[in-house]
C-alpha cells in the first residue's frame, strides 16, 4: 500500500498556467520580460473572433452582420489596445502564449452551447462544486469530460503512475511525447489548455494515508463527489471508508459491461461500502484495516475483487482475459470505447448528483451487447 510521502504541490509549476493582464502595469512588464528572454515562445491571438462570439451571444435576437461586429470591435479598440482586453495565458510546458477573454466572458462563451440542457442557474451552482478523481488511466477521460462540460469549478486529481506505451490503447488524450510523464500532470495540462480558469490540484504520489484527508477535504471544503478509478484494492477500500466518514458520495465506472456504481454516503451515512460486498473489511478499525490491506495475499486480493465485482457481472471477454493474466497477458484489459462510455456515464452522474437531481445509490449497467444484438 502506498502510504506516507509528499503533498500535492511539488509539481504545480508543471501544470499551472501563468496569467498576464496587460491593463496591470506590473504584469505587462513581466510579460515583456518573458518574451524578451524567450523569443521562441509561440503566440496565439484570436481575441477578435472571441469578441465576435461574445457579441453574438450577448445579442441573440439580433442578426449581426460582419460589419456590425467589426464596428463594435473597432469601438472597443478606440478605448485602448485590444492587447489589454482579456488575459494572456502562458503555458510553460509547451512555451505557448494564448490571448483569451477573461474569466467571466470566457466561461460564458465556452459554456454557451450547454444552454439549456444545463441552465445558467445550474452552471452557477456547478462552478462552486469540487470533484476528486483517483486513478488517471481510466480517470483521464473522466477528468477531461468533466472539465469539457464544466461540471465543477475545482478538481483534485491523484495518481502516482507514469504513462507507458501499453496505456495508449485507452489514453486518447495523450501523445507519444508524453511517454514516461506522470499521468496526473499530463491530465492537468490538458485541462489547463482547455480551460485555464478551472482550479486543478495534483496529488502526484497517489493516495496515501498522509494525504487522503487533504485530498477529500474537510467541512465546507470537502469534495462534492469522489470518482474512484484506481487499480489498487487498498486505495479502493480505504478511500470509501474515508468518504463514508466525511459524507462524500462515491462514483465508480468499471468499464466492463458498462458497470456504474453509485454510493450516496452523503444521504445514507450508514450505507455499507461497495454495497456490502466487503463487510469483513469494513468492520475493521482504520489502523487494523490499513495493516490488513498492506498484507493481503494474491489469493485474498482475487477473492475480494471477485466479491466486489461479482462473477455474474463479468463479460465473457473479460472472464477469458482474466484467465490469461500472467499467462499470455500481463495486465487488466481495458478498451478505449468502454473507457469513453464510462467517462460519459460518470460525468452525467456527477452533474446530476451535484445539482441534486440524482439521489439514489446502486449498481447500473449500460452494456451494448445486451442493448444491441
Amino acid at each position: 500500500m502506498r502510504l506516507g510521502l509528499k503533498g500535492p504541490t511539488e509539481y504545480c509549476n508543471e501544470y499551472k498556467p501563468v496569467f498576464y493582464r496587460l491593463r496591470k502595469e506590473n504584469e505587462h512588464e513581466l510579460l515583456k520580460e518573458l518574451l524578451s528572454h524567450d523569443p521562441l515562445i509561440q503566440i496565439y491571438d484570436t481575441i477578435n473572433s472571441q469578441l465576435a462570439e461574445l457579441l453574438k451571444i450577448n445579442n441573440p435576437q439580433k442578426q449581426l452582420s460582419p460589419d456590425d461586429i467589426n464596428s463594435s470591435i473597432a469601438a472597443q479598440e478606440k478605448n485602448g489596445s485590444l492587447d489589454h482586453i482579456g488575459v494572456w495565458v502562458y503555458y510553460p510546458w509547451s512555451r505557448k502564449l494564448v490571448h483569451i477573454l477573461d474569466e467571466e466572458d470566457f466561461i460564458k462563451v465556452r459554456t454557451s452551447r450547454n444552454l439549456y440542457k444545463i441552465t445558467p442557474e445550474e452552471l452557477a451552482v456547478l462552478r462552486k462544486k469540487k470533484i476528486g478523481i483517483i486513478g488517471l488511466s481510466v480517470g483521464q477521460s473522466i477528468a477531461l469530460t468533466i472539465a469539457t462540460e464544466r461540471v465543477c469549478g475545482s478538481l483534485h486529481l491523484a495518481d502516482f503512475d507514469n504513462i507507458e506505451l501499453s496505456n495508449m490503447n485507452r489514453l486518447s488524450f495523450t501523445n507519444l511525447y508524453n511517454l514516461g510523464a506522470a499521468k496526473v500532470i499530463t491530465t492537468a495540462q490538458k485541462i489547463a489548455e482547455l480551460d485555464p480558469f478551472l482550479e486543478v490540484t495534483c496529488f502526484t504520489e497517489g493516495i496515501l494515508d498522509s494525504n487522503i484527508d487533504e485530498f477529500l477535504g474537510e467541512g465546507p471544503d470537502k469534495l462534492d463527489v469522489l470518482v474512484e478509478e484506481c487499480d489498487g484494492l487498498d486505495v479502493k477500500i480505504l478511500s470509501r471508508v474515508k468518504a463514508k466518514e466525511k459524507g462524500i458520495p462515491v462514483v465508480m465506472d468499471t468499464n466492463d459491461k458498462g458497470m456504474l456504481d453509485i454510493e450516496r454516503f452523503d444521504l445514507e451515512p450508514n450505507r455499507p461500502i461497495l454495497h456490502g460486498r466487503v463487510a469483513e473489511l469494513e468492520a475493521m478499525e482504520t489502523p487494523e484495516l490499513i495493516e490488513k490491506l498492506q498484507t493481503l495475499t494474491p489469493e485474498e486480493r482475487i477473492r475480494f475483487v471477485t466479491q466486489i465485482i461479482g462473477v455474474e457481472n463479468v463479460s465473457e471477454e473479460m472472464m477469458h482475459s482474466l484467465m490469461e493474466i500472467r499467462k499470455t497477458i500481463t495486465g487488466w484489459p481495458q478498451l478505449s470505447s468502454a473507457v469513453t462510455l464510462g467517462a460519459a456515464m460518470v460525468t452525467d452522474t456527477c452533474r446530476r448528483i451535484a445539482l441534486g437531481k440524482l439521489t439514489t445509490s446502486g449498481r447500473h449497467f449500460v452494456h451494448f451487447t445486451d442493448l444491441l444484438n
